[in-house]
Order: structure tokens, then sequence, then C-alpha cells
């Protein structure tokens, strides 16, 4: 930053040069080194008229490009629990209170759809969404707040891996923004961040493109388009859109040391979000291949160390056995130099690659083996969800209406799918209701739920019997694990 100081100072300025000289008894004093300035010429003169005529038609295209664009952004209203921001917990009982969150959201279906960041909805006991007000010129135009259109949603499904979500609302014909604009996206090329930030919807910044394949983490592959267009905390999930009106983007990080917009944010690729939105509409979760063996980047010191032939891209170091890597015949040390004959130069390309491939079709690989380029075709293994093997547990008998879940009591079959527990008793969610709010608990597939208010819970039979002695209005608090950890998850009943 002090570089970037050091910079402006010395380019913010221009010094003119003043010399003093004396005439007799007269001192005058003149300006030295300045040539007159040149006359325009006829054709700067013709020119002039036609390039203020060019930014008036850039203005009516941004004009028009923002009302075609915000009628379909959304301000997604987000309802959690949590302590209160700048409570004191020394010494004293834990408070929890209701919190409200809002981020931005793409109708991408007319008949109501939506696609947001993951970490928008995270953790969230309600989802609203507020459909956009007409953009207008002037405070006469703007509507009452009370007539604003809000929604509730219903989560369809979510990847925390990409940082994406897929909420619905009850709503038709409403309109829509298209992922992708069927071409490749440029540095430079202008864009419009559209979205909430601190809360203000339908607010729009204006930026470039800075680079097309950014990837912030090292330790991550995820790569992400970055943007010098203004992006602040609300505007994740909303989209960074092309002059054209495409989303190329889903606005989603930031870098910042003050928590504001320093003109470096992020947006995932529209490609990875259509994939991730399509398999969370279908299955609502994401379906990968999966092909058995352990990548790693090549350093130059790992192609020292191993004596291979290259010192970067990206280098397989396991094969799993019985697994389409080594079915397909690869080794430990071949360098993966193409994935379905596009060059992988490093590994969040391979990631994306493996990511982005269709996993109902055989993928093909080229391989340097030492000296040697091979060509190998794997089969294709769908990485099979921890949902779909949960699913084969639902019966109609034990869904949940008032949660919006199916549960099951404990056995062999369903603790065979589950990660290690911590406790063995409790029953497990394994699906969630596609006719309910899934936030009417925030339950997910694979949760089992151990007590209710502090009564053990044994069997789906005692739960239905604890759940039959609430009343209305009464707090609710479930003792779950998730992912091997314990967790409270409270909600008012009837709520």
């Amino acid at each position: 930053m002090a570089n970037l100081n050091r910079m402006k100072s010395l380019f913010g300025c221009v010094v003119l040069a003043v010399s003093c000289c004396s005439t007799g008894s007269r001192a005058i004093c003149q300006e030295t080194h300045r040539e007159p300035a040149p006359a325009k010429s006829p054709i700067d003169a013709r020119n002039e008229p036609r390039s203020s005529e060019a930014l008036r038609q850039f203005n009516s295209s941004l004009i028009a490009l923002t009302r075609k664009v915000s009628p379909a952004v959304v301000q997604v209203i987000v309802t959690v629990y949590g302590p209160p921001e700048g409570g004191d917990r020394n010494g004293r009982a834990a408070v929890i209170v209701r919190e409200h969150a809002i981020g931005s959201g793409v109708i991408l279906d007319p008949d109501g759809y939506i696609v947001t960041n993951a970490h928008v909805v995270q953790g969230a006991r309600r989802i609203r969404v507020a459909l956009p007000d007409p953009v207008g010129t002037s405070p006469f135009d703007v509507p009452a707040a009370g007539k604003r259109r809000v929604l509730d949603a219903k989560l369809i499904g979510i990847h925390k891996d990409i940082d994406l979500a897929v909420l619905k609302v009850d709503a038709h014909n409403l309109p829509t923004l298209q992922l992708g604009a069927g071409r490749p996206v440029y540095p430079g090329e202008v864009v419009l961040a559209v979205g909430s930030p601190e809360g203000l919807e339908n607010s729009v910044t204006m930026g470039i493109v800075s680079s097309v394949w950014r990837q912030p983490d090292p330790d991550q592959p995820m790569v992400y388009l970055q943007t010098d267009a203004p992006i602040n905390p609300g505007n994740s999930g909303g989209p960074l859109v092309d002059l054209d009106g495409y989303v190329v983007g889903l606005n989603t990080l930031i870098l910042t040391e003050g928590g504001g917009s320093e003109g470096i944010g992020f947006a995932i690729p529209a490609h990875t979000v259509r994939f991730v939105y399509e398999e969370l509409r279908k299955y609502g979760h994401v379906h990968r291949m999966e092909i058995g063996a352990s990548v790693e980047e090549i350093t130059p010191t790992l192609a020292e160390g191993l004596g291979l032939s290259q010192d970067w891209g990206v280098i397989i170091s396991d094969v799993v056995l019985g697994e389409p890597a080594a079915q397909a015949g690869l080794r430990a040390q071949d360098i993966v130099t193409s994935l379905d004959n596009h060059p992988i130069g490093g590994l969040p390309a391979l990631m994306a690659g493996l990511y982005l491939h269709p996993p109902s079709e055989d993928l093909r690989l080229e391989v340097l083996r030492g000296s040697q380029r091979m060509s190998v075709i794997l089969q294709a293994v769908e990485e099979r969800d921890q949902q779909d093997s949960l699913a084969d547990f639902v019966d109609p008998n034990n869904l949940i209406g008032r949660l919006g879940v199916f549960v099951v009591d404990t056995s062999e079959k369903v603790n065979a799918v589950l990660p290690a527990r911590r406790i063995e008793s409790g029953i497990v969610v394994v699906a969630q209701s596609p006719g309910s709010n899934p936030f009417t608990s925030a339950l997910r597939a694979g949760d089992i739920i151990h007590n209710l208010n502090q009564s053990p819970v044994e069997s789906v039979l005692q739960f239905r019997t604890l759940l039959r002695a609430l009343q209305t209005g009464q707090s609710v608090v479930l003792q779950i694990e998730r992912g091997g950890k314990l967790q409270y998850v409270p909600f008012t009943w009837g709520d």
C-alpha cells in the first residue's frame, strides 16, 4: 500500500517551470518552457461531437442494461439463531438470540428457482426472498415499503465445497437471467455487479474483469473470476453480468483489510454455477465422478527429488486398487497433461475438469510417464453421496411433517453409511421432505437426534410421543450429532 501511495504522489501533480528576469529597473516574471497550445485541427474538431455522442450511447446502454438485469436479482433475507453481537459470556449463562442477515440471489427459472451462495443460507432458521421493486428515476417512483413482495423460500439443495445453494419460491412468470454468454470471458471487459450491499437492494456497481483464472487460496483448487467492480457484504449471491446482460459469475468473496470493497472481488464462473445449479435442482446435491487417485501440484523441489521431466503441472501421487485410475493403468508419478483434450497446467485446471465432467461419461486423460506420452480412458464411476445412500431408507410412514424430515431408528445397515458416531443411541434423519420447508428445524440428512429438551431420544416412536406433548409456541432444543460433532438446534414449536 505504501508503494501505491508513493506512485500516486509522483504522478498526481504537474510542475510548471517559472523563471524571474529583470529588464533595467523593472522585474518581469514570465513562464518559461511553455509551448503555445496547438490549434485544433479540423479532424479533431470533427471527432469531438462524435466522442461525446459515443459516451452518451454508452451511458444509455448502461441504463438500459440496469433496467434489464435488476428485476431478476433478489434480496435473500435469512433468520438465524446465535449469540448476541458483542455479548459478554464471562461467567454468564449462554444467550441465544434471533438475528437477520441479508444476501443476494439470481432468478434462473420463471417458476421461482433462485441461485445464491451457500454461506448466505448456511444455518438458517428461515429464508425469505424479497422480489425487487421497479427501477425508478425519482423519489415519486419508489413503491411503499409495505408493498414490497416478500416470499418464503425453500432450500432445494446446498453445496458447500463450491459455496452455492438453490432456493425455490412459490411464484410464476418471474424475470430471469441467463447463465453464461456462450463465449469466453476476457480480462478487461466491462461488467456490472448487482445485489444488496449492506442491505441496500438493487445496487449496481461497474468495473472490469481483472482476471478470468484466479485461485485466491493456494490450498483450495477453486478458481474464480476476479473483478474490480465494488462488492461489499450483502452482494454475496448476486450476479456479475456482461454488457449483454448475461451472468458471467456469481459474486462470492472479497479480499479486504477494512471489511469493505478494495477493488479485489471474486465471482464463481458461470459454467461452474450452471453445473452445480442443475445438479442441486435435480438431485438436491451434486453428483461427481470418482477416479480413485490422489493428485498434487508439481513444484521444482518435487520435480528435482523425483527426477521428473518437468517442474510444473500435476502429478498422480497415489492410485487405489480396483478403482477407475488403476483399471486404466495409471501409476504414481504419472504427470497429467490433458483432460478431455483440454491442456492441464496446474491443479485448479484438473480439479475444475473433473468437477465439470459429466459423471455418466468416460473420462479421457493424457499423461507423461518419463518421456513416454500415454492416452487412457477411465470408466465413469459416480461418487455416491451420503444422501443417496440414506435415501434408500426413506419410509413414508416415518415422515415427521412438522419438521419436514424422514427419520429412522438406528441399525447396522444405517450405521454402515454414516461416519463414526460419538453416541450410539438416537434416531437418524435420512431425508428432507420435498413438500415442506426444510428450515422448520434446520435438520439435514445424516443428522442424528439424541435429545429433545434434554429428554433422550431412543426411537422414532418415542420421538413422536415427545413431539405430541409440545405446546404451540413452546421453545424446543434438539441435541444432534452432525459430522461427528454435537450441537443444538433451537426453534419454536409451531412457529
